[in-house]
């Protein structure tokens, strides 16, 4: 278990952030801001379960946010290999995938692109996709330069459908979608 006495140590006053292997980086180095995006993902999760209220999707995603907590502990320490330190395994990817097929199941295939709206739960289920999906190309932005965790990367583009769904799955109990109408504002 993680144990913080001090919350300020001062170390980090010169623009660098250390890394899980005891490594220092700067704080605006391509690690740092995949570190920092999805830090950012898990308080946009948060909002969605704040506004969900409780139910098993708010259970899920609490879940969830325990994984981004993995998920940035990985991203936090350098390498890709299976080293003994915290990565995501595939086991994570397939409940991920498991829930998107059981939330999926009932809804009606789109004919059409979706407005990230609706209710303040569909609304903030949408801008927690929005915000994982920076957090993927921060990720993805990172591993090209130094490799990740097959898995991470495989999580966090999982994710960003889990989260979609999950807006559609709860927009489908208050009426359904509210769909994008191409051309529909022209010459108002």
């Amino acid at each position: 278990m993680v144990r913080l006495n001090k919350i300020y140590t001062r170390t980090g006053d010169g623009g660098t952030a250390g890394l899980v292997d005891g490594s220092r980086v700067s704080k605006a180095s391509a690690r740092m801001t995949a570190i920092g995006e999805v830090d950012e993902a898990n308080a946009a999760v948060g909002m969605a379960i704040a506004a969900l209220g409780a139910s098993e999707l708010a259970r899920r995603l609490v879940r969830i946010q325990n994984d981004l907590f993995d998920l940035g502990a990985d991203v936090a320490t350098p390498g890709a290999g299976n080293d003994g330190a915290l990565r995501i395994v595939a086991e994570q990817v397939e409940r991920l995938e498991r829930e998107i097929d059981a939330m999926n199941a009932d809804l009606v295939p789109l004919q059409s692109f979706i407005l990230p709206s609706g209710s303040a739960a569909v609304a903030a289920l949408h801008l927690a996709r929005g915000v994982v999906r920076r957090a993927e190309r921060a990720c993805v932005a990172l591993n090209d330069a130094e490799p990740l965790n097959p898995q991470l990367l495989a999580y966090i583009n999982r994710l960003s459908d889990h989260l979609f769904v999950a807006a559609r799955h709860v927009a489908a109990s208050e009426g359904g979608d509210v769909l994008w109408q191409p051309g529909a504002t022209r010459g108002n």
